[in-house]
């Protein structure tokens, strides 16, 4: 018997179980937007999305009260509406790399599923993508 399986039915955990990520056009094209008008300092949302059919599909940002640099953003989670999930976050570095750094990674363990990263010069073929443990993740646009 697999405990994982069995503990997720019971706890109700298994609902956060992806297979893939389908990421809506207009969400990269937002990213992108955002990312650019920001720079030089970082830009930082929390994804808007929802889990069916084990494909996790990441449909809006949401834009919580943060502060930013161009040497790293700080976003207030405290101010994520209730009943509002944490699918995961996308931030932008004002540099040519697209690698977390250790906050990054920190970041991405503690909240949501899946993150994205973009850098300079702010195009879609810039942005990584990552999962909680900070390992590369596939995404499709849609």
């Amino acid at each position: 018997m697999n405990f994982n399986k069995f503990f997720s039915k019971i706890f109700g955990t298994n609902k956060w179980e992806y297979e893939e990520v389908h990421v809506d056009h207009e969400v990269i094209e937002a990213i992108t937007y955002y990312a650019k008008n920001s720079d030089p300092n970082e830009f930082i949302a929390i994804f808007d999305g929802e889990i069916k059919n084990k494909i996790l599909h990441i449909f809006g940002l949401v834009f919580l009260p943060s502060e930013s640099s161009g040497e790293g953003a700080i976003i207030n989670m405290g101010m994520l509406p209730p009943m509002t999930n944490n699918w995961g976050s996308v931030h932008s570095h004002p540099g040519p790399s697209a690698l977390p750094s250790g906050t990054d990674l920190v970041t991405f363990s503690k909240t949501g599923l899946f993150h994205m990263i973009i850098s300079r010069p702010y195009e879609e073929e810039n942005i990584l993508s990552y999962n909680r443990f900070g390992e590369f993740a596939k995404f499709k646009i849609v």
